[in-house]
């Protein structure tokens, strides 16, 4: 799957975004290493803590459905009502979540700066010197 194509579905699962308090609402598409996506957008909740964000939704779905290896995620996010193509990078948390099930030196994240533009890291540019199973290891 292109870049491209990921960011439209990314676009498609920002549409369910529940998002009444901040009204910035965000998706994302995930893809495993087998080529299956996964979708997440996010849902925000009056107290706020109990927020979950699109990338941690799209993860969390494809763990419960036994994922384990994954190769990149496409995030759009922005106000209601834009068309969500400012680049949206993923937040610390999400960023900790994807360290957790992907190689930082491989795993890829797309983000959509401009109708035909995107912005594409390693998950170890976005988290350099990140923390992860392996720092577990003996």
């Amino acid at each position: 799957m292109t870049n491209a194509e990921l960011i439209l579905e990314a676009k498609k699962a920002r549409e369910h975004a529940y998002v009444p308090y901040s009204h910035h609402s965000v998706g994302a598409a995930l893809v495993t290493k087998s080529g299956k996506i996964y979708y997440g957008c996010n849902v925000e909740s009056a107290s706020y803590s109990p927020t979950n964000c699109a990338e941690r939704t799209a993860f969390f779905t494809a763990v419960c459905d036994g994922e384990r290896e994954f190769e990149k995620i496409a995030v759009v996010g922005g106000m209601e009502g834009t068309d969500g193509n400012a680049p949206c990078a993923p937040c610390g948390v999400c960023r900790q979540v994807m360290m957790e099930f992907c190689d930082p030196e491989n795993f890829k994240i797309v983000l959509a700066n401009g109708e035909d533009r995107q912005l594409e890291f390693t998950l170890k540019e976005l988290l350099p010197l990140g923390f992860g199973p392996a720092n577990l290891e003996t």
